[in-house]
């Protein structure tokens, strides 16, 4: 009997003979990134910057400074921060919009600056955050850096991006975050897609050296309901040498109680071959090590070839 590549990876891995043959039909599959461990550093596409295949956001339910995050509270919230980072966690994703860059300062300010990475996201949008006033990114990247106690911010984005014409409509803004690029006051440079069209267009756009890119096995709150037409993409990305942050692995919380399901998304994502980090907005350590369970042990059941 022939099993199709989509109808396996949408059928649970149950009991040995499950085992056996998920090993088999990808055991030829080059799968990026070649490790075994879910914390172990590897290439964010060409940017030079290494991040864990398993990263925190701090954004979930986000917006007008609050996520779910700062509702926890500050003791529990930072606690949960903690936690993150003991257990492996070096990358945490952050922006202007969750109001989450004090709570992140304040427990990543005793640890060496080089043995974490940070993400933080402008918002030039109308709504989303208290004040009127869009100023220009240097402004807006000079309070981050006080809000984050840093002197440097590893990747830089354009918020939630929509339209295709963005490199055009931001221009001005690019051009200021270049400069501050050869600064050294931010790393890399990059945008949240939230289109399919936005997505589009960043192929051949040099400025883009990375992208958070909505992907997961259903087509949940992403760019496309199919899964594998953001994935065409996000390959055509991936192999231009731009790094691909993967959100909404579980549809932006819509399948965060169904275990099948995500580890269906897990695996989707994982053998795609062009993710090279995904965030997951841990609102509990349990969760965190949940993940990091399912992460192993899909690991585990796909051949790595470095």
């Amino acid at each position: 009997m022939k099993i199709s590549r989509r109808t396996f990876i949408n059928t649970s891995i149950t009991g040995l003979t499950g085992l056996t043959l998920y090993r088999s039909l990808f055991a030829e599959r080059l799968i990026h990134p070649p490790v075994k461990d879910p914390f172990e550093l590897v290439p964010l596409g060409n940017t030079g910057i290494k991040v864990p295949l398993l990263s925190a956001g701090t954004g979930y339910r986000g917006a007008n400074r609050q996520s779910n995050m700062t509702r926890l509270g500050k003791d529990k919230f930072e606690a949960l921060l903690h936690y993150e980072f003991e257990r492996g966690i070096r990358f945490f994703d952050c922006a202007d919009t969750y109001g989450t860059h004090p709570f992140v300062a304040n427990v990543l300010k005793p640890i060496p600056r080089d043995k974490y990475i940070l993400s933080s996201k402008i918002w030039f949008h109308s709504g989303g955050i208290p004040e009127k006033e869009r100023p220009d990114a240097d402004i807006v990247i000079n309070r981050f850096l006080k809000e984050l106690n840093t002197d440097y911010i590893d990747l830089l984005l354009m918020h939630c991006l929509t339209q295709s014409d963005w490199p055009e409509k931001f221009e001005k803004q690019m051009e200021i975050m270049d400069r501050m690029k050869e600064k050294g006051i931010i790393r890399s440079h990059g945008i949240s897609a939230h289109s399919l069209d936005a997505l589009k267009a960043c192929i051949d756009n040099p400025w883009v050296d990375f992208v958070h890119a909505r992907i997961n096995a259903y087509g949940d709150a992403m760019d496309d309901k199919n899964p594998d037409v953001v994935a065409g993409v996000i390959k055509k990305l991936h192999d231009q040498g731009k790094g691909i942050v993967g959100m909404k692995l579980i549809g932006n919380g819509n399948f965060r109680n169904d275990p099948e399901k995500i580890d269906k998304s897990i695996r989707y994502v994982l053998n795609l071959g062009s993710v090279d980090t995904l965030i997951i907005g841990f609102e509990k350590p349990e969760q965190v090590d949940d993940y990091t369970r399912r992460v192993e042990e899909t690991l585990k059941v796909l051949s790595y070839t470095a």
